[in-house]
């Protein structure tokens, strides 16, 4: 795979949330915070498993505004306290992968700077998540997560 390809088929969301990191994590990395802010506005989540270390998972349902029901699992393949999760997206249960993912945390002095940056399965995908506007909703979902931090 050449890097022009990976570049294609990547997309990164950033924000700086007037949080601390720990409270950052802490919204993030607790199993009854994280479904009460995943997803873009007017979404929810229904959690059908919920484990998030390495090697755990996250097997929820994503519901939009008008109750379409999106299958998701993640399965978590590196979890660095503070710093980085990284994980794998699947369409449902066992599904085909979507992307692989990884959400960064950096300590600014009191705020925290999340960058997510996810590699889809294909330029073709890649392609489709920018038409629908995948980087700005999920520009809603990080500041659905910055009100949760900002409660903590």
């Amino acid at each position: 795979m050449s890097a022009e390809d990976i570049a294609a088929r990547t997309l990164v969301i950033e924000r700086v949330i007037p949080a601390p990191v720990s409270a950052v994590w802490g919204a993030w990395m607790n199993a009854e915070s994280l479904p009460k802010w995943w997803g873009p506005a007017g979404f929810s989540c229904r959690t059908k498993r919920i484990d998030l270390r390495a090697g755990g998972e996250w097997l929820f349902d994503m519901i939009g505004p008008d109750g379409t029901v999106y299958p998701n699992h993640h399965r978590y393949t590196a979890v660095e306290p503070l710093a980085r999760i990284e994980y794998t997206l699947l369409w449902g249960e066992d599904g085909p992968k979507h992307a692989d993912a990884t959400a960064t945390f950096l300590d600014q002095g009191g705020t925290t700077k999340v960058t997510l940056s996810m590699v889809m399965a294909s330029v073709e995908e890649a392609q489709n998540a920018r038409s629908f506007g995948a980087v700005e909703l999920g520009q809603q979902t990080l500041g659905k997560l910055e009100a949760v931090a900002l409660s903590i």
